[in-house]
């Protein structure tokens, strides 16, 4: 793994995306299984797809966050972050001005709740390729 996002290729659903998360090494990949199945708890109809080298998940005709692995940590990455609240901490580069999100290190440092609250809150907002509700 490098600082850069996987080479994985482009591919919606959600085989795609669990052949993504499988492909990462320990820890990455236990993390973003962890934050795979939060988000399928905790959003009804989710859809998934990989883009960018990295799963992206929405709902509806939009696409609300992503999570992707990297050396050292997992990104979870919120677009249009800057509307949730409390914002979370981590302005990635690349990722557009109104994106905000959390580098994972561990599945220790995923705190489901918070997570689970803005995951809830972003998908009720356009996302990324969605028209506005």
């Amino acid at each position: 793994m490098t600082g850069k996002a996987s080479p994985a290729k482009a591919a919606v659903g959600d085989k795609p995306v669990f052949a993504y998360i499988a492909s990462l090494p320990q820890p990455q990949r236990g993390i973003a299984e962890a934050v795979d199945a939060l988000a399928a708890k905790t959003l009804p109809d989710l859809q998934r797809s990989v883009k960018w080298g990295m799963s992206y998940y929405g709902v509806g005709d939009g696409w609300c966050f992503s999570c992707g692995g990297f050396a050292s940590h997992v990104k979870l990455m919120f677009i249009n972050g800057v509307d949730l609240k409390p914002v979370p901490p981590v302005t990635p580069q690349g990722m557009g001005k109104a994106t905000r999100g959390v580098e994972l290190h561990t599945v220790e440092d995923l705190d489901e709740r918070q997570v689970a609250a803005w995951m809830t809150s972003i998908a009720s907002v356009p996302g990324v390729g969605g028209k506005k509700r």
